[in-house]
């Protein structure tokens, strides 16, 4: 880990680079580093130095917090309003009205040929009105049918039935727990008050005057930069603290003696084996010296970065607000969460934006509400334990990624961006998912197999057919001399590991579950499990504990 500061930070603080390097460690006595007490205020090396925010990536976070309820009690009654359709489109001008006739239109629409028509020019309307109305549904205290109509796509209740209207009463309206996991007009909000980054695009980069942005972006690289601080930190801590150990389990075997054949009281002298444990405590103390001088130098580091990221947050704050690149931003999000819900669809799929009950057909723990999606990601966790782990340095960092639930019929999960571009390391990676497709699970799952395809193809860059998950799948799709997407053939095998693989039904090749078996692996509660099913587990088990043996794959 390199330990200069990023020079356009430093920039901002008012100095040069030299003038904020980090001094070499050699230069100061290892007893005047910081501790780990005085950093961490007495907490365990797993604990953290303060509760973080819900923009900020906790690494420290071992799983999701388990649900406590999927649903609203009492539920909420905003589909009781009579005038909830006139408030939904009040004061958005003419888009309101060419999308109020045409949706009359289509109901009124007897023949196929006119009712296709009609479809096709309301979901056109729909999203011209959305576009113009996105600014007033993001403010502070929005008109309700407005929001619920961004956030669902129910535009009029009317188009649903009783039982439906009841379901959509019942999910819960208000965020209350940190999980990343963000309705649509939540997600856009976030986005335009400079919470969180807008979603990289093709298109020309911002202005130059977009001061907010540049800052943003200064920000998450000091983030960045200061989490893996933290994480090789609390790896070194938790490195020295193996090695005391295995001193004190070698200097317990070392003095433990047995008498001395004839003579009274009189302990024997060191075995063949104590003296080689005395040998390996000379190698154990070095390392240790060396991890206790990293150690000292990290929290230097950490330290030094973490006043980095206040600098930058203090000069954010200090711009207050600025309306237009705010408005800027959210346009920019609000067209490429248009192209999200394309990509969930499907170029088949059904894009028609409005819940009608000719189209839905879900009970409440079928939708992609927020509760039921983080259920199905704790779910999937469980078997592929990894799943939001990136690879750092020798250490898995488990970042959980930002999931946009989207008012769409799609059945396809999609992974936007594996990491933010400007922070590799710890930024989150943004899924998208369709809050109405015909499996919830498989949706998130696909979004997730997607993910780590990206993932892994991005860190291996020029030899991803080479190096990692990506380079063995595409080894064996080009022995197996298949055709298309290479992908696609990864997200269907993802699928069948965790839905068929993961209970024992063996339906992938041979040498692919090889590799999945290394590289996604299972829990070790499955693995256990499937150790017994049959031989083929069996063996992969045995050379798990194998390699495990010989320290390592």
């Amino acid at each position: 880990m390199s330990d200069e500061i990023d020079p356009e930070i430093a920039a901002l603080i008012g100095g040069g680079v030299e003038e904020y390097s980090m001094k070499p460690a050699a230069h100061k006595p290892a007893a005047d580093g910081p501790s780990f007490e005085a950093l961490f205020g007495g907490m365990s090396v797993s604990g953290e130095l303060e509760a973080k925010g819900e923009f900020e990536v906790d690494l420290a976070k071992k799983a999701y917090e388990p649900v406590a309820r999927f649903e609203s009690d009492p539920p909420n009654t905003f589909f009781d309003d009579p005038q909830y359709y006139q408030k939904a489109l009040a004061g958005e001008g003419e888009g309101s009205l060419r999308f109020h006739e045409l949706l009359k239109k289509y109901l009124q629409a007897t023949d196929p040929k006119d009712r296709g028509m009609y479809r096709q020019q309301v979901i056109t309307a729909y999203w011209n009105m959305v576009s113009h109305m996105i600014p007033r549904v993001v403010a502070n205290n929005p008109v309700i049918p407005k929001q619920l109509m961004v956030r669902f796509g129910l535009a009029l209740p009317t188009m649903i039935g009783p039982e439906q209207r009841s379901l959509f009463s019942r999910i819960i309206h208000q965020k209350t727990s940190a999980e990343p996991v963000y309705y649509l007009d939540e997600w856009l909000r976030h986005v335009a008050m400079g919470q969180i980054n807008p979603s990289s695009t093709d298109e020309v980069s911002q202005a130059r005057g977009d001061e907010r942005a540049r800052f943003n972006t200064l920000l998450q690289k000091a983030m960045g930069k200061r989490d893996t601080a933290e994480a090789f930190l609390k790896a070194k801590a938790e490195e020295r603290k193996t090695l005391e150990g295995m001193i004190r389990d070698r200097v317990d075997i070392v003095c433990e003696h047995g008498g001395m054949p004839g003579f009274y009281q009189v302990p024997a002298p060191y075995n063949d084996g104590q003296k080689k444990t005395i040998t390996e405590l000379g190698e154990i103390l070095r390392r240790l010296l060396a991890a206790d001088k990293e150690l000292v130098s990290s929290a230097e580091a950490f330290e030094e970065a973490t006043k980095d990221v206040q600098t930058v947050k203090d000069k954010v704050g200090s711009l207050g607000e600025d309306t237009k690149a705010n408005l800027q931003a959210l346009s920019q999000e609000f067209d490429t969460a248009r192209q999200m819900l394309k990509m969930c669809s499907g170029r088949q799929g059904n894009h028609f934006p409005l819940v009608t009950k000719e189209y839905f057909h879900l009970n409440l723990r079928e939708i992609g509400t927020r509760e039921n999606v983080l259920d199905a990601l704790a779910w999937l966790e469980s078997i592929d334990t990894q799943a939001y782990c990136r690879p750092y340095k020798s250490a898995l960092n488990r970042i959980e990624p930002y999931i946009i639930l989207l008012p769409s019929y799609g059945d396809t999960g999609v992974c936007w961006e594996p990491f933010d571009r400007y922070n590799r390391h710890t930024s989150r990676a943004r899924i998208a998912v369709p809050m109405y497709p015909k499996n919830l699970r498989i949706a998130i799952a696909i979004a997730v197999a997607d993910m780590r395809w990206q993932a892994a193809k991005e860190k291996a860059s020029y030899y991803w057919m080479e190096e990692g998950i990506t380079g063995q799948y595409y080894q064996w799709f080009v022995k197996q001399k298949l055709k298309g997407d290479v992908k696609e053939f990864f997200i269907q095998d993802y699928i069948i590991w965790l839905t068929k693989e993961s209970d024992g039904i063996q339906k992938l090749d041979k040498e692919v579950r090889g590799i999945f078996w290394r590289l996604i692996p299972f829990s070790q509660p499955i693995k256990d499990k499937l150790r017994d099913r049959s031989f083929v587990y069996q063996e992969l088990y045995q050379r798990d504990v194998n390699k495990s043996l010989s320290d390592g794959y």
